[in-house]
C-alpha cells in the first residue's frame, strides 16, 4: 500500500501565503507588480480571484516563478 500524500495546496493559495510570507505590505506588493493595492489585500483575504495576468505580475514581484512538480 502506498503512502498517502498529502492535499495538494492551490496555487492561489500558494501565492496568498508568498505574499503574507514576503513581510511586505499589501500596498507595496500591489506597487511593485503594478496592481491596485486594494486587489492584493482582497485577493489575500480570498474575497476574490485575480485574473492570470495579474497573479503573474504579483508572482515576478515577489521573485517567484511557476515550476513543474519534481517527481511528478
Amino acid at each position: 500500500m502506498r503512502p498517502r500524500r498529502p492535499a495538494a495546496v492551490s496555487v492561489c493559495e500558494q501565492l496568498r501565503r508568498a505574499i503574507r510570507d514576503s513581510g511586505k505590505t499589501h500596498y507595496r506588493v500591489g506597487k511593485d507588480a503594478g496592481v491596485k493595492p486594494d486587489i492584493v489585500a482582497r485577493f489575500v483575504r480570498g474575497e476574490r480571484d485575480v485574473r492570470a495576468e495579474t497573479f503573474a505580475r504579483i508572482a515576478a514581484a515577489l521573485g517567484l516563478e511557476l515550476a513543474p512538480r519534481r517527481g511528478g
